[in-house]
């Protein structure tokens, strides 16, 4: 049962941050990214094993892995940015957080241009 060790972790960590913000506030933040460290490092081997039967099914049906593996980079990229905006809003800078999101807004973009430009020709060859 991952998710129990998910929410030990996440328990832990917030006892550990309501002790703290009494006496020590200033290391609260500490407490927060090793916390989300231990949890994203804790769902590694779910992600391995997302990432190999996507490749796997990719294979079967034909797909392009160079496809494949921008969409998995695309995903990457969104679950690290609300990683580091969701750390961002723990320690009060909702503006830096907001940058972090317009950021990778646009690295999701420019990333995804090769899948955007393959529909685009498909759809001019099907056009007459």
């Amino acid at each position: 049962m991952d998710i129990v060790q998910v929410i030990g972790v996440a328990l832990i960590a917030l006892v550990i941050i309501m002790t703290l913000k009494q006496n020590k506030p200033e290391f609260v933040i500490y407490v927060e990214l090793i916390a989300g460290v231990i949890i994203l490092s804790l769902c590694f081997d779910k992600i391995t094993a997302v990432v190999n039967y996507v490749y796997e099914i990719s294979n079967k049906i034909k797909l392009s892995n160079k496809f494949i593996g921008i969409m998995l980079k695309i995903t990457g990229i969104a679950i690290l940015a609300e990683f580091a905006s969701s750390i961002c809003i723990d320690a009060g800078e909702k503006a830096i957080a907001s940058k972090i999101e317009i950021g990778s807004k646009v690295i999701i973009v420019t990333t995804s241009i090769p899948i955007i430009s393959s529909l685009l020709e498909i759809v001019l060859k099907v056009l007459p």
